[in-house]
This record gives C-alpha cells, sequence and structure tokens, in this order.
C-alpha cells in the first residue's frame, strides 16, 4: 500500500511540475503564457485579361457599365465614374495578417486580428502595390470576445461570441454568399449536439452524426438619429457533421439569411427633374438608403438625379432573403490523397421592385428602365478538390476546379467572392487553379478564374493570381 500510495503521489507532483513548470529556467510568466500569437503573409501577382470582344464601355458609346460605388461617393460633382472593363491590368498585392488570442478566464477568450487592406472594402485586405513606397494601412479586422462550454469529454458543444468576429457559418469552402476575407460584426450563438451514444451511430460505424446549428444578429449600417432605417442582418443555420467509420467526411447544411431596410428610399423631387432639386436636397433618410460599399450586378434604383438629369446616387431596388444549401463530401480511400466534392446553391426569396417605376440594370440599357417582374435569384456552385488535406510541407500539393453560375440578385452582391469576374454577381464561367508544398508553413498557389455575365452588354475577363503564402 505504502508502495502505490508513493507512486500515484510522485505522478500528481511531476504532473504539477510539468504544468506550472517547476525548475525550468526562464518559464515565463502566467499572464505571457495567455497570450497566443499567429499570422500570415501572402505576396500575389495578379493579371486581369478583358475578352477582346467586350462592349466598348467609353465615350462616345453610351456607357454600359459604370462603377456605381464611385458615381455614389463623388455626387457632389456630378461625376459617372465609368467601369473598365476593356484594359488589361496587371497588379502587384500583398496580404499581412496577425492575430492576438488571450485567455481570460476558463471557457473566457478574446481575440483580435490586425491586417492590412482598403478600410472601404469589407471583403478584401489585399494592399496594391504602387503607391510610391508610401507605408501600409494596418486596420483591425478582428475584435471579438468567446465564450465556450466544453462537456466532460472535452467537446465543445455551446459558443458565444460578439464583436468584429470570424464568419460564423459553415460555407463549405464556397464563396457564393460569403468572401472568406468578410469579418462579421454582431453576435452570434452556436450550439453543437454529438449522437455518438444513438444506435444509427453503431449500426454504421465511425464518429456517428454531429448536428449544429447556429443563429446570430448583424448589424451593416447605421445612422444618427435613425434607428427604425438602420440596416441588419439576421442569419440563421441548421446542419450535420458526420465523420464516417472509413475517415470520409460528410456535411451538409441549411441556411438563410435576412437583410432589413436594404431598399432604397427615393427624392422624388429630384427623380421629376424639378428646376433647381437635385442630391443635394435628400433627405438624411434618403442619403443613408445608399448601400456604404457594393460590387457588381445587383439590380439598383436612382435615389435622386443630378441637374443634367442622370442618376447622381443610387440604392438597391430589391430586397434580399437568401436561402442556401451546402454540401461537402470528402473522401480518404485514396489517402493521403482525398478527393472532396463540394455543392452551394442560393436563392433569392424577396426579389420585389414593385416600388420602384425604373430601375438600373447594369449593362442592359443603363438606367431608366421599367422594372423587372421576375427577377434573376437563383445560384449555384460544383467543386472537386484532388490532393492533400494540408499543402504546407515539401512535396504536399492539391488540385482544384469548379463551375459557378451566380444570376443578379441571387445574393447580396457587396459579400460575395471578390476575386471571380473581380467581384459580384451576374456571372457564370470556371475555375482551375493548385497548390503546392515548398518548405514547412511555405506554399505556392496558382488560379485562373475565367467569367462572363450572364445578361447585359458582352463583359468577359481572366483573372489570374499567383501567390506565394507563409503562415506562422
Amino acid at each position: 500500500m505504502r508502495t502505490e500510495l508513493r507512486d500515484e503521489v510522485v505522478d500528481d507532483v511531476m504532473q504539477k511540475a510539468k504544468k506550472e513548470q517547476w525548475g525550468i529556467p526562464g518559464a515565463l510568466p502566467e499572464w505571457v503564457r495567455k497570450f497566443r500569437l499567429s499570422g500570415d503573409m501572402r505576396i500575389r501577382e495578379q493579371s486581369s485579361f478583358y475578352a477582346s470582344d467586350n462592349y466598348q464601355n467609353s465615350q462616345p458609346n453610351p456607357i454600359a457599365y459604370y462603377d456605381w460605388l464611385a458615381v455614389n461617393a463623388n455626387f457632389a460633382e456630378n461625376l459617372n465614374t465609368e467601369l473598365n472593363i476593356n484594359h488589361d491590368q496587371n497588379q502587384a498585392r500583398e496580404r499581412v495578417r496577425l492575430g492576438i488570442d488571450v485567455d481570460i478566464a476558463e471557457g473566457v477568450a478574446a481575440g483580435m486580428r490586425l491586417a492590412t487592406g482598403n478600410i472601404r472594402n469589407p471583403v478584401s485586405t489585399n494592399q496594391t502595390m504602387g503607391n510610391y513606397n508610401s507605408r501600409y494601412d494596418f486596420n483591425i479586422d478582428r475584435a471579438f470576445l468567446k465564450y465556450s462550454k466544453n462537456d466532460d469529454n472535452k467537446f465543445n458543444w455551446l459558443t458565444v461570441m460578439a464583436g468584429r468576429t470570424p464568419n460564423p457559418f459553415f460555407t463549405g469552402g464556397s464563396e457564393l454568399v460569403w468572401d472568406e476575407d468578410l469579418s462579421f460584426e454582431g453576435a452570434f450563438v452556436s450550439a453543437r449536439h454529438r449522437l455518438s451514444s444513438s444506435e444509427l451511430t453503431y449500426s454504421l460505424g465511425g464518429k456517428g452524426p454531429t448536428v449544429f446549428t447556429t443563429a446570430g444578429l448583424f448589424p451593416l449600417q447605421s445612422a444618427d438619429g435613425l434607428s427604425s432605417r438602420d440596416k441588419w442582418l439576421y442569419g440563421g443555420q441548421a446542419g450535420v457533421d458526420w465523420g464516417l467509420s472509413n475517415q470520409d467526411i460528410f456535411q451538409l447544411a441549411g441556411s438563410y439569411y435576412s437583410y432589413q431596410n436594404l431598399q432604397a428610399v427615393t427624392n422624388s423631387a429630384s427623380l421629376m427633374n424639378a428646376s433647381g432639386v437635385g442630391c443635394n436636397t435628400n433627405t438624411a433618410v434618403q442619403n443613408q438608403s445608399a448601400p456604404q460599399y457594393m460590387q457588381f450586378g445587383n439590380t439598383l434604383t436612382a435615389i435622386c438625379n443630378n441637374a443634367d438629369g442622370r442618376p447622381g446616387m443610387v440604392g438597391l431596388a430589391s430586397g434580399y432573403n437568401i436561402l442556401n444549401i451546402n454540401t461537402v463530401y470528402d473522401s480518404s480511400f485514396f489517402a493521403p490523397t482525398h478527393i472532396k466534392l463540394s455543392a452551394d446553391y442560393a436563392k433569392n426569396l424577396n426579389y420585389n421592385t414593385d416600388k420602384f417605376d425604373s430601375v438600373i440594370v447594369n449593362g442592359e440599357g443603363g438606367y431608366g428602365q421599367p422594372a423587372p417582374q421576375n427577377g434573376q435569384t437563383n445560384a449555384f456552385q460544383v467543386r472537386t478538390d484532388i490532393g492533400w488535406p494540408k499543402f504546407d510541407s515539401f512535396g504536399k500539393w492539391s488540385v482544384f476546379t469548379y463551375y459557378k453560375y451566380v444570376e443578379r440578385d441571387a445574393v447580396l452582391d457587396a459579400f460575395s467572392d471578390s476575386d471571380f469576374h473581380l467581384g459580384g454577381t451576374n456571372v457564370q464561367g470556371w475555375t482551375i487553379g493548385g497548390n503546392y508544398g515548398l518548405v514547412k508553413n511555405v506554399w505556392l498557389t496558382g488560379r485562373w478564374l475565367s467569367g462572363n455575365v450572364i445578361s447585359g452588354a458582352q463583359y468577359g475577363v481572366d483573372v489570374m493570381q499567383l501567390d506565394l503564402n507563409t503562415r506562422f
């Protein structure tokens, strides 16, 4: 008994000594051990090749495609900025991100991430080189508090986060609805339940299914004294994550995203070209209804006209409530090579432009068209990945290809993929690419993205991206 007791005491002491780092020279104090640093860096060469048969989007031709975000920003100067769809472009770009995570108390943590990039662009953290050696901007990309609850088996069944957070929704790697660089502002709760004790699990083997659900509330655009017109996103998702007995993984999720107060509020006097009535007569509500960011594709309407009768400020013509279904099957039959098949479908269930007499449909005659009664509201993507699940060491590789079809108002263009067709909706096409590991935590990525508009004047663009990536 004495021997057994001594062995147990020695074991307990050794475990405590290891945990508390007894006798280790230079052992870090407790407050330092609570901090964890991480980061990544990417250097990119990007070339955009515009189709030779693209519509000539310049004077003296009628302009088919405008950069409507620039129009909104410059309405006071009566400028209508044309979108470049005819001149090839080469860009050197860099992305740097630095993350800090802190353990505050049991189950409570905080996180922050700094990133390069344009403050006005929520879907890209790229810094374009060529600023006459000016220094880069470094902004707060994430800042959040997190509460996690684990069960007795250390299974994380509850997560609550608030602040500027990572995307809480399962996407299967698709950017059909959400660009991968997008961070969310607001709060969400996620719950997971493992069905490992069910008869179904025992009969099929493997880890069994885990069901999960997520619900979140995210403010998009607020205005002082106009809380009734604040723009919001409400999101909910439910799904299953199933680890099979042969190490394959099946994932399926259904989501519903509801946007509030997105549609434009028009200045009717300005739109009727009343003498001396322009965008400078807009009310605060009308100005606030213009989106702070948009990319390309969604149906718009004029909020107000300038003196020459052209739109000086525009907003979204339709509402957006998005149904989204994602599925992934990851097969390890040829391990270590994996074959992953994924599909993504989205549909806008709230297309409605009835409140507007005319709309702006990029590439289909410019502004002033009758509002279309039947919207283009469907989107889908199918993708195949073959190779190593991770390719961050020498010789590991993967290749991928996907086809994407995104109708004009299927999703909100502001938050969708910013690389394919240079961002936005009303696009179809394919992508092919691959990754190759060079040394530990350093790898190359190459992609060719070929997209064309679904409807409207011809506008096709191929984008080549060559990336050198590292993380630490």
